[in-house]
């Protein structure tokens, strides 16, 4: 093999970081990462940053650096154009690259399901910058609520993982900042959840769902299920069902679809949620030189959840399984996704977990500190891989012994920003 291949990863999220990792290993290849943002971000944390739980020093990692660390290069831009025959990419800074393989990792978007008026009015959380717009925005309202007496009217639509997740750590947030603390929060907050389903946190078991309801119901939340949204308005959510719930901070957690950028990529065969098709070996089911992982990809046969458990093992596979077979003349073998199960962590309140074998834990005591445990180690795990273990201890201590201050009282500066 004489001249290297060059492999061309769109999107720096889990699963196109994990491949590029894995290919920095390669002799063969020579990597180039794209992505619109200047630092990655692993994607589960982003409720935490935008209650403030933690901050974003230490959380967030600068592509510049890595492309150092693995030794791939670094574009920040977007896909403008592809042509699959002449294998060229168009980028929006003007930049135009030829590639020989190409990943496509662009991760998905918030998918608001078109009802009326939820574009317009609710915040989303998908990137950093959702998250640094939640904070500001929640911080300016506690503000205000303390200066009026009026407690704000919070609205989360959606109660999956990431619906009750924010919706403890924006609590979280108000028990942590001293001089609020518990006793304060029913008097600043006024808030509500929720779910189209029959209960929330629909993949874990029923227990886990009921416990959940209850946790956050401790918490001063009205938790609405079998709520279908009917209309966004302004400082208002219109439900099917005729009822009508004030909320002048409505926040939108109820689904993700593919990314945009997707309906580019016409050449290859899409599916009505505009995910890119592929096969058992992740590659497109129109190009074998295009693969597409994690959420902006589905597989023809057993789909994977859009999680990042998937989008990291699939990046691993590409970079460490299919490509290096593909390049020397081999098939790849077929991707098989090993689920090790998951984690649900309300704030320092309660957490759960689910094994493989769907069978549920925690919700007190040392169960729910392992299910903690568990859900700060993924975390940490990612981070040791990325920052090396020096880096990661100090940054585990530092959140241990010097939690972040949330900051809702104004008179502390804000959150690092990006």
């Amino acid at each position: 093999m004489s001249a290297k291949k060059h492999v061309v990863i769109l999107g720096g999220g889990v699963g196109g970081l994990e491949a590029a990792t894995q290919l920095s290993h390669n002799p063969h290849v020579k990597i180039t990462l794209i992505d619109q943002n200047a630092v990655h971000i692993w994607k589960p944390v982003l409720h935490e940053l935008a209650s403030g739980t933690i901050g974003q020093k230490g959380n967030l990692f600068a592509f510049n650096e890595l492309a150092k660390r693995f030794g791939f290069s670094f574009i920040q831009s977007t896909m403008d154009t592809i042509d699959t025959v002449t294998k060229t990419l168009n980028l929006e800074n003007g930049q135009v690259l030829n590639y020989d393989l190409l990943i496509v990792a662009l991760g998905a978007c918030a998918n608001d399901f078109g009802t009326p008026g939820a574009k317009e009015n609710c915040l989303f959380l998908n990137t950093l910058a959702d998250a640094n717009t939640i904070h500001s925005r929640f911080r300016s309202l506690i503000e205000r609520a303390q200066l009026t007496n009026k407690p704000v009217n919070m609205s989360i639509v959606g109660g999956g993982a990431t619906g009750v997740q924010l919706a403890a750590e924006l609590c979280q947030a108000i028990d942590n900042t001293p001089g609020l603390g518990p006793s304060a929060r029913s008097k600043l907050l006024k808030p509500t959840l929720i779910e189209a389903q029959d209960r929330l946190l629909p993949p874990f078991p029923e227990q886990v769902s009921a416990e959940a309801k209850a946790e956050l119901e401790k918490l001063g939340f009205d938790v609405i299920t079998n709520g279908m949204v009917s209309e966004v308005g302004c400082g208002y959510i219109a439900l099917k069902d005729g009822r009508r719930i004030d909320s002048d901070f409505p926040i939108w957690a109820a689904g993700v679809k593919a990314c945009a950028a997707t309906s580019l990529l016409k050449d290859l065969e899409l599916s009505r949620s505009g995910q890119i098709m592929v096969n058992e070996t992740l590659q497109t089911t129109k190009d074998p030189s295009i693969y597409a992982i994690g959420d902006c990809a589905r597989m023809e046969v057993n789909p994977t959840a859009p999680t990042a458990q998937a989008a990291r093992q699939e990046g691993r596979y590409v970079g460490r399984v299919a490509i290096p077979r593909q390049l020397s003349g081999k098939s790849p073998v077929p991707f098989v996704y090993t689920d090790r199960g998951s984690v649900v962590a309300l704030g320092d309140y309660n957490a759960w977990g689910m094994w493989p074998s769907k069978k549920g834990f925690g919700g007190h005591g040392l169960s729910a500190q392992l299910a903690r445990f568990i859900h700060e180690g993924l975390f940490r795990q990612h981070q040791m891989g990325l920052s090396g273990i020096f880096r990661t201890v100090c940054a585990a201590l530092a959140a241990r012994f010097r939690p972040n201050n949330p900051d809702l009282n104004g008179k502390q500066e804000q959150n690092e920003k990006k």
